[in-house]
């Protein structure tokens, strides 16, 4: 696993500025960092003039949680970027948005595998924000650059 204060820092995540301004918030973890369930509730100083979220606080929330997830997986040895991101709105946000950030274990090990035979590689990571009733509301996408230090 990569530096415990990294660990630290994610667990204390809910305090970081940007995150507090936009009524982000991480709901739950797991401990082996490869989970994250975000949610993003409407405030009235994080909507727009339509009622609904900002399409940039849905992106926000989604920002930086799959290089959280292969970097603390992967450990040290690594370093890991975002490359790209794009995000789909599929229909307005109206009240609690939840994302769910994970990547499994088998992935996570090819991964791993794939850049020590490579050297470096990018992947393609894929979230879906779900309204509360459980409708899509957006999808996000990163691609994510992996290489050995």
């Amino acid at each position: 696993m990569a530096n415990p204060k990294f660990g630290k820092l994610i667990r204390h995540i809910n305090w970081y500025p940007p995150f507090l301004g936009a009524g982000i918030r991480v709901a739950s973890f797991r401990d082996d960092f490869t989970r994250f369930e975000v949610q993003l509730k409407k405030r009235w100083y994080n909507r727009n003039l339509f009622g609904t979220h900002f399409g940039g606080s849905l992106y926000m929330m989604c920002d930086p949680f799959f290089v959280f997830i292969v970097t603390m997986n992967l450990g040290s040895g690594y370093i890991v970027w975002d490359k790209s991101a794009s995000i789909q709105f599929l229909r307005p946000a109206r009240g609690t948005i939840t994302g769910v950030f994970e990547i499994s274990k088998g992935r996570l090990e090819e991964v791993r595998a794939d850049v020590d035979a490579r050297g470096k590689n990018t992947y393609h990571f894929e979230a879906e924000l779900t309204d509360e009733a459980g409708e899509v509301v957006a999808r996000a996408t990163k691609e994510v650059y992996v290489r050995v230090k």
